[in-house]
């Protein structure tokens, strides 16, 4: 296991804007060999690179660095039930996941790269029905712990706040008048710190930064895991 990572290829960013102007499959199919070679390839060295780091912040969180079933998210869109028919995400993606999950809807921390910005961070995308619960009920019943995570000045200046989309409506059982309504009402919970410069992904100092934003995301992550009965 190599745990040097030297960075991804300029020629990333690069496929990317021009996946975004060609995005159809006569021209993926042209650039295919491209797309592993510069994306894949280096992503699978980067998750693999970041295995050892994961371990010593979350242990009970896996970095599989397998191109398909792995940590990596694949580039083909499901445009079944779509009504944009854009065939492949224009961004890449890979998620640590909690080793009791195997999809995107387990809690997990999260890089993000596309030229119109890069993201680190992690949470939990759209959580089945009693999952979600179980988040609002430790939320509310641990108000003084999550505010005091939510609200830590360091955390505040890293990540500015917790995000994702929410009811329109307070959740059944809860007061609209709630103090912590706002987070309430979410069904996903994501923190994320965004790169003032993408060039920083091209560079052995890259791996540092996701290593740092992991380790600030910690006290919010030990919460969402814990909330869902499982160990961190």
């Amino acid at each position: 296991m190599s745990t040097q990572f030297s960075g991804f290829p300029k020629d990333l960013m690069v496929f990317y804007s021009e996946l975004i102007e060609n995005n159809n499959r006569p021209w993926f199919a042209e650039n295919k060999q491209r797309f592993k070679d510069v994306v894949v390839y280096p992503m699978s060295d980067f998750i693999e690179a970041m295995a050892p780091r994961l371990e010593a912040i979350a242990p009970m969180y896996i970095a599989d660095p397998r191109p398909n079933g792995g940590s990596m998210f694949r580039i083909y869109r499901d445009v079944r039930f779509s009504r944009d028919p854009r065939p492949y995400k224009e961004h890449c993606a890979c998620q640590f996941r909690h080793q009791a999950g195997r999809d995107a809807h387990a809690p997990g921390f999260y890089v993000h790269i596309a030229p119109d910005g890069v993201r680190i961070g992690g949470g939990v995308y759209m959580p089945p029905a009693p999952v979600l619960a179980e988040i609002r009920r430790n939320i509310h019943e641990q108000s003084t712990k999550w505010n005091a995570i939510t609200k830590d000045p360091e955390f505040i200046s890293t990540f500015t706040s917790v995000d994702g989309d929410g009811l329109k409506r307070a959740p059944k059982g809860y007061d609209i008048d709630h103090p912590d309504i706002v987070d309430l009402r979410r069904k996903t919970f994501f923190v994320m710190k965004p790169l003032t410069s993408s060039k920083s992904i091209t560079t052995p100092g890259f791996i540092d930064e996701v290593d740092d934003a992991f380790q600030k995301a910690v006290p919010f992550m030990r919460f969402l895991t814990n909330a869902v009965d499982l160990p961190f």
